[in-house]
Formats: structure tokens, sequence, C-alpha cells
């Protein structure tokens, strides 16, 4: 069944909380199984992420400061998509802000939740190619950020070693791996086989 086609009965709205990027809403549900309780829930309008592909086959990705976790990850170019907003057009704005690049070829790749365990909220990404570099790095005042490229190989490389790399990221490198291999000489690394656990 498609996301969103099997909504749970809202038996009490205990607590709702607007921020300005998402809201937060703790609620008494009865769930399609019957189980009643109470869940926590980030509501959010979803975001737009591009996987941004040079002409000679690197990746742009930003090194960005993330106070939830205390520390720098590896990130592709996000954003939230604003009211009146198409993902498409939110990406669009993104990139340059955040890289300084625009793209004029954006290929959609997929959607999916990035955390249906506590949030409603969309990924949208697209693999953008044909890019030219059109202004400085712009971000927003909270933004603290370092524009990375990246060949697909060792991003692929810090993704098999753990390093920090978000989830997004890890996710829309896994949907675009075709198309990169069609448009670049990339060959995915074969991860190890596991004999033991």
């Amino acid at each position: 069944m498609p996301l969103g086609q099997e909504p749970p009965q809202l038996l009490k709205r205990r607590l709702f909380y607007e921020g300005r990027k998402f809201n937060f809403e703790v609620n008494r549900l009865r769930l399609p199984n019957q189980a009643e309780g109470e869940w926590e829930c980030i509501r959010h309008p979803g975001g737009a992420l591009a996987v941004p592909l040079t002409d000679d086959g690197r990746l742009i990705l930003l090194r960005q400061y993330r106070f939830a976790v205390l520390g720098r990850l590896l990130e592709f170019p996000a954003g939230t998509v604003e009211p009146n907003e198409s993902p498409a057009e939110t990406i669009r704005r993104e990139i340059q802000e955040e890289t300084g690049y625009a793209a004029t070829t954006w290929l959609p790749i997929g959607t999916f939740p990035i955390a249906p365990g506590y949030s409603d909220e969309i990924i949208y990404a697209f693999l953008a190619t044909d890019l030219a570099p059109v202004n400085a790095v712009e971000g927003d005042e909270d933004e603290d950020l370092e524009v990375v490229l990246m060949t697909p190989n060792q991003l692929e490389k810090a993704i098999l070693a753990g390093e920090a790399v978000d989830a997004k990221t890890v996710a829309s490198f896994f949907l675009a791996k075709p198309f990169i291999a069609k448009l670049t000489d990339f060959q995915p690394i074969s991860p190890p086989q596991v004999t033991e656990f």
C-alpha cells in the first residue's frame, strides 16, 4: 500500500508545537492493527537533495556542522521544501546557495522517508549534471559548511569505512550509482563478504 494511505485513528491530541522548520506533536492513536498508545511525531514539509556530478566525474558534497550529533557530517546539498515551492525548485535554489554551482540537467532518482519511526519527512532526490559555477557559496547564517569534491569511489570508500556520512546521502548515492556508472568510469566497490557475526 502506498505511503499516506493507511492513517491511524486520532484518539486525542496531547501536545502540539509549531517550529520554524517543522512541527512536533504527541498524540494518542489507534493503529490499523488496533493497538493503542501515545506516539511522538515530527511533521516535516519534506526535503530536496541533489547528487551533483561534475563534467569530470566528481561529486560535490558538503562537510556540514550538525549540532544534534555534535560534529560534522559529509552530505549532499539539500534543503527543506518551503511553502509554495516544489522539491525541484527547492533543490535548484539550495545547490546554488550551498555549493555555488547551478545545474542545467536534473533527473529525479527517487523519494524515500528518512526517519519513519518518528517523522513524516520525505526526501526527494535528484541527480544534477551539466554543472557550472555561478556564485560564491552563500549558505544560511546558521550553516557552517565546506564544499568538498570527491570521486564516486572516494565517497563509496568513506561510506564503507564508516566515516560520518549522513543517511540521506548514503541512500541517494545508492539510488544514483547506476546513473553515475553510465556517465563516468565509476566502478562500484564490492563490499567485503561477511562470514561470521
